[in-house]
């Protein structure tokens, strides 16, 4: 009835029209970036006010 390409072929059709990828205009990894550094400062706050609390109620 319908006859269509493999899923893979249709990729590797697109990604030859596309070229090569140039160096340093991809970042694979930016969201996982963004989010370990989000969680990181995320941390370190919470640490730093629970710090500030701990000392104002005079328990550490």
């Amino acid at each position: 009835m319908f006859h269509r390409k493999p899923l893979e072929q249709r990729i590797a059709e697109r990604q030859a029209l596309r070229g090569p990828l140039k160096e340093g205009a991809h970042f694979e990894h930016g969201p996982a970036k963004f989010i370990f550094i989000f969680i990181m400062a995320f941390v370190i706050v919470g640490h730093l006010a629970g710090l500030l609390l701990l000392m104002a109620l005079g328990l550490h």
